[in-house]
C-alpha cells in the first residue's frame, strides 16, 4: 500500500515513527500520524486545521496530556544507587560498546519477541485508518495517498487518539471532512504527482 502514497503521506507516517519514539510510545497510533502531519509544515492538512485553531504545538501538548509517559526519575535512580547498581556507569559501559546515544532510543517488541530500535508498530486503530485513507482515495476516483486522505482515515476510524484530539479542539470533523474533500478535488485538478 505504501507505494501508492505520495511524498508528505510517506513523509508523515515517518514523521509518525519520529513522535512516538519521542514520546516514549511502543506503538505508534493515529495521534502520532495526525502528529506526523502536522510536523509538516507546508502540507495542505497544516493548513486546514490550523484555520481550525490545531497546530503542531496544540496537538503535542493534548497527545501528551491524553498519554501520560512514566519517565526514570531521580528516585528510580537513588534506588537502584541503594542495591549497587550505578546508572552513570551502566551508561558509560554501554555507550563504549555500541556508541555514543546508542541508549537514547527506546526499545520496541517485535513480532517475533525481538527488542528493536528501528520500526514502532502501528496500534489497530492507526492500521485501520491508513487503509482508510486508501479506500478514500479509491472513493474519490484519485490515484495516491495524499495527505488529506491520511486525515480523512484518521476521521472515518474515528476511535483512535487522533480524532479525540480533533474533536477536543473543538473542531467539527463533519465539516473538516467536507473541507478536506474540496481541498484534495482542487488538487487533484492540476497536479499529477507520484
Amino acid at each position: 500500500m505504501f507505494e501508492r502514497f505520495h511524498q508528505e503521506s510517506r513523509q508523515a507516517v515517518t514523521l509518525a515513527q519520529e513522535n512516538a519514539r519521542r514520546l516514549r510510545h511502543d506503538r505508534c497510533g493515529t495521534e502520532h500520524i495526525l502528529l506526523g502531519l502536522l510536523d509538516q509544515r507546508s502540507c495542505m492538512v497544516t493548513r486546514v486545521l490550523a484555520g481550525h485553531g490545531l497546530d503542531y504545538e496544540r496537538a503535542y501538548r493534548a497527545v501528551v496530556r491524553l498519554t501520560p509517559v512514566r519517565r526514570a526519575t531521580a528516585l528510580d535512580a537513588e534506588a537502584l544507587e541503594t542495591i549497587g547498581i550505578d546508572l552513570s556507569a551502566i551508561r558509560e559501559r554501554v555507550e563504549a560498546a555500541f556508541g555514543p546515544g546508542s541508549l537514547d532510543r527506546d526499545p520496541v517488541t517485535t513480532r517475533n519477541g525481538l527488542r528493536s530500535g528501528r520500526h514502532i508498530p502501528f496500534t489497530p486503530q492507526a492500521k485501520k485508518a491508513l487503509e482508510l485513507s486508501l479506500r478514500e482515495t479509491l472513493a474519490l476516483k484519485q490515484k495516491g495517498i495524499r495527505d488529506g486522505h491520511l486525515l480523512l482515515g484518521i476521521l472515518r476510524e474515528g476511535r483512535g487518539l487522533g480524532s479525540r484530539v480533533i474533536t477536543d479542539a473543538g473542531i467539527d470533523t463533519g465539516a473538516l471532512r467536507r473541507e478536506i474533500v474540496a481541498e484534495l478535488g482542487q488538487d487533484q485538478g492540476g497536479a499529477s504527482r507520484a
